[in-house]
């Protein structure tokens, strides 16, 4: 048995605070395991590659729409193996730097290898056996698969695979209808091919704002087809190969079929405690298999914690690295912080692009009260950069609690969103959460932040901002 002061589980967040740990004690041992290429799954599988590809993608949309200014463009060709290439010489460049860190380092031993836990503080990496009194398991997540008739023997794509074609399919079935299906029905039709997006939720973009999502359904319909409340419940492999999806209407059990060249499955994801077996070690999990874990990121054992994605709680790379400052606080410098998920941001990578932070309006409501609450709105195409760029639908939604005058959300949808978000970010994390500091700067004028000031300016209580969505036939 091999013994270390800390064993670390995952190559992803789990490494952002290994440079300070081994600093403060230059003669620590550490064992960092990853059954997969380092860097953690945003590095090689899942945010940085996917957003690589979707940059092409908006140019290509965005060349489409220069006839609005009185420019005849046209794209002649879109290579899209060199599209992939260039996504798979970055991601190669990422690992091969992250892996020279964790090789070259002399107080690291690297595993590259899968852990299981034999018992408690001890794991089976390969023919060894590691024991250690402090773990960190950063062990990510995978690719959900349903339970489709015959989906396995036809065969299917997920966010992981999806990185290897180097051929784009004429048409493709994603199932599922949330963030990582959404970005690549945004990608592959902008690549050309016929797009059908099959959600089993009866809301395109469940997670977003009810009018933000049924606005994304209607600009996204223009480039790709898609179905919600429907349930995928076999699969056909066609004489020409082609796959055949049928999926039937939750509600009505109307059965459609759909034929295409692919399938690409993006209906969430799942823990890998599966393979880690943290129940020999006495750590517990939920129903799900996701490792549970206190407001200070420690497991049911002590001096083992667990972050990023093995928990479940967001799936989200910010959050990650959130919080294993948070672990590396309460671990290494034996502090008592807890954590603080208040103003969580994230970012759909769509075409329109979709974020938000914070609460959204049915929670906020829940927790102060209808009379609590105001909803600051202002449209893209109402502010002078909105006219210049052509922007026509797209707005801010800003969610305040009335009395103290606090941001308690936001949630934006329209060109550069992920960008224009950060405005809202920061003053989140102030301790009064105040309005004011927005309210009383100067935006550069004119510029598309101004889009995100005017909504504070335009504050409407939740009747008359709900009639406003009506009218626009985004509310029910």
């Amino acid at each position: 048995m091999k013994n270390y002061d800390l064993i670390v589980i995952g190559t992803g967040s789990a490494m952002n605070y290994i440079n300070p740990i081994i600093d403060s004690n230059p003669n620590i041992k550490i064992a960092v395991i990853d059954k997969d290429e380092p860097g953690g799954i945003c590095l090689t599988k899942g945010c940085i590659p996917s957003k690589i590809l979707l940059y092409p993608a908006e140019l290509i949309r965005e060349l489409r729409t220069a006839y609005l200014f009185g420019i005849k463009a046209e794209i002649r060709d879109i290579d899209f193996i060199a599209i992939m290439e260039r996504m798979r010489r970055i991601t190669r460049e990422n690992i091969e730097a992250v892996l020279e860190g964790v090789t070259g380092n002399p107080n690291i031993n690297y595993y590259h290898e899968s852990a299981e836990f034999t018992s408690p503080y001890t794991l089976k990496v390969g023919d060894k056996k590691l024991y250690s009194k402090m773990i960190f398991l950063c062990t990510g997540s995978k690719p959900a698969i349903p339970l489709v008739k015959r989906l396995e023997e036809t065969g299917y794509l997920t966010s992981d695979t999806v990185l290897q074609l180097n051929e784009c399919p004429r048409s493709l079935a994603i199932l599922g209808g949330s963030s990582i299906a959404v970005e690549y029905g945004h990608f592959f039709s902008a690549m050309g091919a016929k797009v059908t997006v099959i959600g089993r939720n009866p809301i395109f973009l469940p997670h977003e704002e009810p009018e933000i999502s049924k606005l994304a359904r209607m600009k996204m319909s223009e480039y790709m087809k898609i179905l919600t409340n429907y349930e995928a419940i076999e699969v056909k492999t066609e004489d020409n190969r082609q796959k055949t999806v049928v999926a039937k209407e939750k509600n009505s059990g109307e059965e459609v079929k759909i034929t295409v060249d692919e399938i690409l499955v993006a209906t969430g994801r799942v823990p890998n405690t599966d393979i880690l077996h943290p129940e020999r070690a006495e750590i517990k999990t939920d129903v799900k298999g996701w490792i549970l874990v206190n407001e200070y990121l420690e497991t049911s054992q002590p001096n083992v914690w667990a972050f990023g994605d093995a928990t479940g709680k967001y799936l989200l790379k910010n959050v990650g690295n959130y919080e294993s400052r948070i672990v590396y606080l309460n671990a290494i410098l034996k502090e008592k912080v807890k954590t603080d998920y208040h103003a969580v941001p994230h970012a759909v990578f769509s075409y329109p692009e979709i974020a938000g932070v914070g609460m959204g309006e049915k929670e906020a409501v829940e927790k102060y009260g209808e009379d609590r609450v105001s909803i600051g709105l202002k449209f893209f195409e109402d502010t002078a950069k909105g006219t210049a760029l052509k922007i026509k639908d797209y707005f801010v939604k800003v969610i305040l609690h009335v009395e103290g005058k606090q941001i308690l959300g936001a949630h934006i949808i329209g060109p550069h969103a992920s960008v224009l978000i950060h405005q809202i970010i920061p003053l989140m994390y102030t301790e009064s959460r105040s309005v004011e500091p927005i309210m009383r700067s100067m935006d550069i004028h004119p510029s598309l932040s101004e889009v995100v000031t005017q909504a504070f300016y335009s504050q409407l209580p939740l009747e008359q901002y709900h009639h406003f969505m009506k009218r626009l036939e985004l509310d029910d």
